[in-house]
């Protein structure tokens, strides 16, 4: 029992200073004697007690922040902790603003497809992809129909010229199970020539 108290104390303790570590630690919670410090405008003031560090940084009515905790001894700089972590939050809200999340939007095909559904199927992948979402193609073979995968390919060229003007291949024509597979993603460029045909022909001759 006093095993498991010990081994909980030691991971308490543990995760604790983890923690102080990623939100730095400032003034009293900095535990080394001595300390390398920085002040509030970049000058290197050297080695000094950790108190002395302290009660230059409030006499500045600013905090005393760890910011090389690793370091021996550690580097604490003077600084404007309230206004630093508020900073680094905005900093981190705006990255997430411009980070995208790319879904994979699937449609499905067959071999007989008629005209009209076919660009019916289209119309909704360029919608897909004007969203910057990537998009899977696929064509389902049933029974006889996987004697004839080229009816498929067929299919998918015929695709691919009805929303060229929006996407590019990024993942070229192949099979998967009972299904032919080929994926798209948004065309970034003006460039409306690509290598699909390219790309598509070596596919085939590999099979």
């Amino acid at each position: 029992m006093m095993n498991l108290r010990a081994s909980l104390g030691a991971c308490f303790f543990n995760l604790r200073r983890c923690l102080e570590i990623k939100e730095l630690q400032i003034n009293e919670e900095i535990r080394e004697k001595e300390v390398r410090l920085v002040d509030d405008e970049g000058n290197q003031l050297g080695v000094v007690p950790k108190m002395q560090a302290i009660d230059l940084a409030i006499s500045k009515k600013l905090d005393l922040v760890n910011v090389a905790p690793n370091a021996k001894p550690p580097v604490c700089r003077i600084m404007d902790y309230g206004k630093y972590r508020y900073e680094q939050e905005k900093k981190e809200k705006e990255a997430k603003k411009k980070q995208k999340v790319i879904n994979i939007k699937e449609l499905r095909l067959t071999p007989n497809i008629e005209d009209h559904d076919l660009n019916t199927k289209a119309n909704r992948a360029i919608d897909f992809l004007k969203n910057g979402d990537r998009v899977k193609v696929s064509v389902r073979f049933r029974g006889r129909e996987m004697g004839h995968t080229d009816l498929g390919r067929d299919v998918l060229d015929k695709f691919y010229d009805l929303i060229s003007e929006y996407g590019v291949v990024d993942k070229k024509p192949k099979m998967e199970g009972r299904s032919l597979v080929m994926f798209l993603s948004e065309r970034k460029d003006k460039d409306k020539s690509d290598n699909y045909c390219l790309l598509y022909t070596s596919d085939a001759a590999d099979e």
